[in-house]
Order: C-alpha cells, then sequence, then structure tokens
C-alpha cells in the first residue's frame, strides 16, 4: 500500500474541485526547498499555457530571501499571462498552506493584474 503524504492528500482534495478552462486557466504553484514554480494551465486542452520559476528568472534571485523571490516568480507568471490574454484565473495552491512563500506568489499576481 502506498503511502500518501497530507500534502497530497490536500492537493487532491483541491484538484477535485479546482480545474483550469480556456477561458479561465489555473495558476498552480509548486514549492521547493529552493525554488518554486509557477504554471498557468488549460487542463480542457491539457497544455500549459505560461509558466515562471526563481530557476529561470537568473542568479540575481541568489541574493534575495525565498519570499522576495516568490514575489518576482508571481510578477512574473502574471505579467507573461497578460501578454498571452488571460487575466482572469483559479488559484492553485498544491496542497500547501497560503501561508509564506504561496502568500506572497499569489499576492504579487494580484498586484501585477490577474484577477482570482
Amino acid at each position: 500500500m502506498a503511502v500518501v503524504s497530507k500534502r497530497n492528500k490536500i492537493r487532491k482534495r483541491i484538484r477535485a474541485k479546482v480545474s483550469g478552462t480556456s477561458s479561465r486557466p489555473r495558476l498552480s504553484v509548486f514549492r521547493s526547498n529552493k525554488e518554486i514554480y509557477a504554471q498557468i494551465i488549460d487542463d480542457e486542452a491539457g497544455r500549459t499555457l505560461t509558466a515562471a520559476s526563481s530557476k529561470d528568472l537568473g542568479s540575481d534571485l541568489n541574493s534575495l530571501t525565498k519570499v522576495d523571490q516568490a514575489k518576482k516568480v508571481g510578477t512574473a507568471v502574471a505579467e507573461a499571462a497578460l501578454k498571452i490574454g488571460v487575466d482572469t484565473i483559479s488559484f492553485d495552491r498544491g496542497g500547501y498552506l497560503y501561508h509564506g512563500r504561496v502568500k506572497a506568489l499569489a499576492d504579487a499576481a494580484r498586484e501585477a493584474g490577474l484577477k482570482f
């Protein structure tokens, strides 16, 4: 029997309710110990529309705290989404608590123009 982590149980519960459409895609967040990743996904078509990560933004982020890196990623993914014509999204926190880096990314995306 496979051991399912608490985060994966929460993630499955969230994904049962949150899905992305072409008119309202899903902003998915993944947080590792070092990096943070965000994707905007159209689940109906099964494709990623745009993505951003702290790894992609370069080595200039290494001097910043993880929360500041998350803010930069949130701004970058929001700008990329607005560039392709997406302004309204549904937020998928990926089983993480809405706190710290996840909250910083979401708040920065809102400030950059995305509507949740």
